[in-house]
C-alpha cells in the first residue's frame, strides 16, 4: 500500500515553501507523535502502524506527476518545486515497537530531520499510526474478554475502504486475533486465514443437511457448519447427523457456527444437542455484531462458546473510532519548544519513555528527556537512521509475529485494574505517567520565559 507524497495536507507544503524561502528548511528539527488523551473506554493503547510509516519515509518521492500538479495550484515557485523533485527523507526516527502498550502523552514516534522534511511527513504519519493503533487496542480488549479463547477478524466487509480492511486485519492480529477472514492479509503478512460458510450457500443448495454433507466432504477436518439459516436447533440436529455420518468416512467436523439470535441460550441448547448425539468434540463458533462487552457477558453467563468471529465493531473500533493523535515540534536549532495553548499544551525537548515494573507487573512510566538515564526499560528505539531502516532485511511475516508476541507479553504484565473493560473503573485506576526531574525543570524554565 504505497502512498503518494501528495497524501498530505496543503498547509504542510505551504509551510515547507515558507521555510525554504526563509532559509530555515535545512535546520534540524524534532517532532513527536503522541496521543493527547485516552478515549473514555480505554485504559491503554497498543502501538501499531509503524511498518507502513517507515515504508513511506524510506520511499518518499515527489515524481513528475506530483510536481506537475503542484505547479497548477499557482502557489509554489519553481525553485521550491525543484527542491521537492530531489527531496528524500534523510532523518532519524525513534519509535515504540509495534505491539507494545502505550499511554497518553507518551511519544509513539519521534522524528529528527531537516525542518522541511520533518514538517512534510506529519499528515501521513498521523494517518498511518492512528487507525492501526485504535484497532490493535480494540483487539487487545477483545482478547481480554475472550479469556484465552481464539477470535477471528471478520471486519473487512464493514471497514472503511479496502486499505482499511487490510490494515484492520493486520492490527487485529497484533492485538491478539488468531486469524483473519481477509485472504489478502494472509497472503501479504502470513496471518492465518479462517472461514466457514454463508447462509447463501445453504440456501443455494436448498437442503440444509445435504449442504453440510457436501461441504464436509470437500473441506473435511476444516469444516464448520453454519446452523442458523432457518431453525437453529434443527440445524444443529442436522449438523450432528452429518457429523456422525462423516466420522464413519474418517472426516472430523471442526465446529458449528451461530450467527444470530440469543447466543447465550442457543449455544447452551446446541451444545446439549451435539453432546447427546456423541459429537462432544465439535466446537461452537459464534459471530454476529460481537465486541468485548458482549463476549464477556456471554462467557460470564456460562455460554459454551469456544471461539468468536468479531467484525464491524473490531475493524472500526466502533466505541472509540478516533484517537487524539498529534505531531508536535518539540525542539529545533534554537532549543526546546513548548506549546502553551489552553488544553493543548505540549512538553518540550526530545524524550525517552521508561517503563518501570513491580513484581513483573507494569507499575508506572517516566517521561524523560532523551539525555536523561532513568530506572526502567526505555521504550523508544532507533528504527531509522539517515533515512534508512535500521533493520532493512527483516521479513514482514517475522515482524508481524514479533509484534503479536510483544503484545501478548505486555498484556500479561498489565495490572488487573487496567484489564477491566468497564470504562467507569478507569479513572480510579489511571496508570501513572510521571515527568522526570530534568523534564519538569525544563518545563518550569520555559514557563518563566516571556511568551
Amino acid at each position: 500500500m504505497s502512498a503518494s507524497a501528495l497524501l498530505t495536507d496543503l498547509y504542510e507544503l505551504t509551510m515547507a515553501a515558507a521555510y525554504e524561502r526563509a532559509g530555515m528548511a535545512a535546520g534540524a528539527a524534532t517532532f513527536e507523535l503522541f496521543v493527547r488523551r485516552l478515549p473514555p473506554a480505554r485504559s491503554f493503547l497498543v502501538a501499531c502502524g509503524l511498518v507502513e510509516a517507515l515504508d513511506y519515509l524510506e520511499g518518499l518521492r515527489f515524481d513528475e506527476r506530483d510536481i506537475a500538479y503542484l505547479r497548477t495550484l499557482g502557489l509554489f515557485d519553481e525553485p521550491f518545486l525543484a527542491r521537492l523533485a530531489t527531496l528524500r527523507f534523510s532523518g532519524n526516527v525513534w519509535a515504540v515497537p509495534e505491539g507494545r502498550l502505550v499511554f497518553a502523552g507518551e511519544p509513539l514516534l519521534v522524528v529528527r530531520a531537516p525542518l522541511l522534511e520533518a514538517q512534510l511527513v506529519e499528515t501521513f504519519l498521523l494517518n498511518a499510526l492512528t487507525f492501526p493503533t485504535a484497532v490493535a487496542s480494540k483487539a487487545a480488549r477483545v482478547s481480554i474478554a475472550c479469556a484465552g479463547r481464539p477470535f477471528v477478524d471478520f471486519s473487512a466487509r464493514r471497514d472503511h475502504g479496502p486499505d482499511a480492511a487490510l490494515l484492520a486485519a493486520r492490527a487485529s492480529f497484533v492485538g491478539g486475533a488468531a486469524a483473519t477472514a481477509t485472504v489478502e492479509a494472509g497472503a501479504r503478512w502470513g496471518i492465518p486465514v479462517s472461514g466457514t460458510m454463508a447462509h447463501s450457500y445453504v440456501m443455494a443448495v436448498g437442503d440444509e443437511e445435504e449442504a453440510f454433507r457436501r461441504f464436509g466432504r470437500q473441506f473435511r477436518d476444516q469444516s464448520v457448519f453454519l446452523v442458523d439459516t432457518w431453525d437453529t436447533l434443527e440445524g444443529a440436529r442436522r449438523a450432528a447427523r452429518v457429523t456422525r455420518e462423516l466420522a464413519a468416512e474418517g472426516i472430523h467436523v471442526r465446529a458449528v457456527r451461530l450467527d444470530s439470535g440469543d447466543l447465550e441460550v442457543l449455544s447452551k441448547q446446541v451444545r446439549a444437542i451435539l453432546d447427546e448425539a456423541g459429537c462432544s468434540e465439535v466446537r461452537i463458533f459464534a459471530s454476529g455484531d460481537l465486541d468485548e462487552h458482549r463476549i464477556a457477558a456471554l462467557l460470564a453467563a456460562g455460554a459454551p462458546i469456544d471461539a468468536f468471529g468479531v467484525g464491524t465493531r473490531l475493524g472500526t473500533s466502533a466505541d472509540a473510532p478516533t484517537l487524539s493523535t498529534v505531531y508536535k515540534l518539540v525542539e529545533d536549532e534554537s532549543g526546546p519548544k513548548m506549546k502553551r495553548s489552553t488544553g493543548k499544551a505540549t512538553l518540550p525537548g526530545r524524550k525517552q519513555v521508561y517503563r518501570q515494573l513491580r513484581d513483573g507487573v507494569l507499575a508506572r512510566e517516566v517521561l524523560a528527556l532523551a539525555d536523561e538515564v532513568m530506572d526502567g526499560e526505555p521504550l523508544l528505539q532507533l528504527v531509522m537512521e539517515r533515512g534508512r531502516l535500521v533493520r532493512p532485511d527483516e521479513p514482514p511475516v517475522q515482524m508481524l509475529a514479533e509484534a503479536q508476541r510483544r503484545c501478548r507479553e505486555e498484556m500479561a504484565r498489565l495490572p488487573p485494574s487496567l484489564r477491566e473493560l468497564d470504562a467507569a473503573t478507569h479513572d480510579a485506576a489511571r496508570y501513572e505517567v510521571a515527568l522526570s526531574p530534568g523534564l519538569r525543570a525544563l518545563v518550569e524554565r520555559l514557563d518563566r520565559e516571556p511568551r
